[in-house]
């Protein structure tokens, strides 16, 4: 049976999130719905991970294996006119047959912008979280600096008793890097892996700590105490994107389609 990739971009605003719910439209049920029409038959897709409503992705992952072999080029072409304008396939392959969207990740990365200005630029509204108290920069990148390595991440993880979280909550964090851009920064989150709205939660207790709400040696203390009741307030969904998923080498695709023309 086949096997093939599709690397991902969609904006989350008007979406439930990631997965199918019964209570909203998702992205994956949008591009499944896309899949049937096109392919002429259900089939089910993979994701990388669950991402929240409201958030976005420029390379969210997922697999699906249809029971035939399928021409890529015009399937590509096909689901990008079937889709609605805010969720697009960025590439369409054919991968080996243990590729697992989400089992074969060996790391990913998060972006989360802040927009520091005073007067919000409206366009930026939808992808960035103004934060209105005055941050110091210093004191946000020695909290940064604190997550990065490997540490248990109960206390960061809602719904750290169920799932992934409970299983093993422990994760590396390779980087979390503050990266100027105009109106505020950019921090960038990569890891083995994240648990459920991990980043949102590392950020929000990194900015009370750059607020002065909260003392820099208390983050040592918050990874101890593995309750995420004792950290900060999550941030809003709307400045978080999935930027990449990376790949070991052996679950590399086999084929790429070409590139058709974007819808």
């Amino acid at each position: 049976m086949p096997r093939y990739k599709m690397t991902i971009a969609y904006d989350g605003t008007r979406y439930c999130g990631w997965q199918i719910q019964p209570n909203g439209v998702s992205i994956q049920s949008k591009i499944q719905d896309a899949l049937q029409v096109a392919l002429k038959a259900p089939h089910s897709i993979v994701g990388s991970g669950r991402t929240d409503a409201g958030v976005h992705a420029r390379g969210q992952v997922a697999h699906f294996s249809p029971h035939e072999e399928i021409d890529l080029y015009p399937l590509h072409a096909a689901l990008n006119g079937l889709l609605p304008a805010d969720i697009r396939i960025k590439s369409l392959e054919e991968a080996d047959s243990s590729f697992h969207a989400q089992y074969s990740a060996i790391s990913k990365t998060y972006h989360y912008h802040l927009f520091l200005d005073r007067v919000m630029d409206p366009f930026q509204r939808l992808y960035t979280y103004q934060v209105r108290r005055k941050i110091d920069l210093s004191l946000l990148q020695q909290a940064a600096d604190c997550f990065v390595g490997t540490h248990d991440f109960t206390t960061f993880a809602n719904e750290a008793h169920a799932g992934s979280a409970s299983r093993d909550p422990i994760r590396t964090l390779k980087r979390l890097d503050l990266v100027p851009e105009e109106g505020g920064i950019r921090l960038e989150l990569e890891a083995d892996g994240f648990l459920y709205k991990m980043v949102r939660n590392i950020v929000g207790t990194m900015l009370e700590v750059a607020s002065g709400k909260r003392y820099l040696p208390e983050i040592a203390q918050l990874f101890d105490k593995k309750d995420r009741r004792q950290a900060g307030k999550a941030v809003p969904p709307q400045g978080l994107f999935l930027i990449k998923v990376d790949y070991s080498l052996k679950s590399h695709p086999a084929k790429e389609s070409r590139t058709p023309h974007a819808s």
